[in-house]
């Protein structure tokens, strides 16, 4: 997830990390166990004069397959579940309506079952996680196309993305 945000202007960084257990500074290797409660998560800090949150959201929802509990491509479990950590009211309030909207496109066969809530603690991954994507392009780019990310997102958002939700 850090990939998409960081093409978006006005993204100030994008840090991979963990949240939403109960482990205090968790390793790749304890989350990864399924044994934290927390998620692989990514923090994602911008600049409201010139991206607004809805985009933010826009651009998380597709890149994620927001219908498969405890899962996303080929990796399995809770730690690997979707979910949107808010910080405050309003942006609970529009993760909610986004998903609301999502929703209404009737676009999914079952419910959307990314979840939406609080944000806690966060725990940057370690160093080798940080910008991985652009560190290690090969393998990046395999493991994508060995876990059929790219394959799963078009059939569910069109090519790039390029399907719209309904507002």
């Amino acid at each position: 997830m850090e990939h998409p945000f960081d093409q978006i202007p006005g993204v100030v960084s994008v840090t991979p990390g963990y949240t939403g257990g109960h482990k205090k500074d968790p390793t790749y290797d304890e989350v990864s166990s399924g044994e934290t409660g927390h998620a692989e998560a990514v923090l994602v800090i911008y600049d409201p004069n010139q991206v607004s949150y809805e985009k933010l959201l826009d651009v998380y929802w597709r890149n994620i397959d927001p219908a498969t509990r405890n899962r996303q491509f080929c990796d399995i479990g809770h730690q690997y579940r979707t979910a949107i950590f808010y910080f405050d009211e309003q942006q609970r309030r529009l993760a909610e309506d986004s998903r609301e909207q999502l929703e209404k496109t009737g676009e999914f066969k079952g419910p959307i079952v990314t979840e939406i809530v609080p944000a806690g603690d966060f725990y940057p991954a370690e160093d080798y996680h940080q910008q991985y994507y652009r560190k290690n392009p090969t393998l990046y780019e395999s493991y994508r196309a060995q876990c059929g990310r790219d394959q799963r997102l078009e059939e569910l958002w069109g090519k790039k993305g390029e399907k719209t939700s309904k507002k």
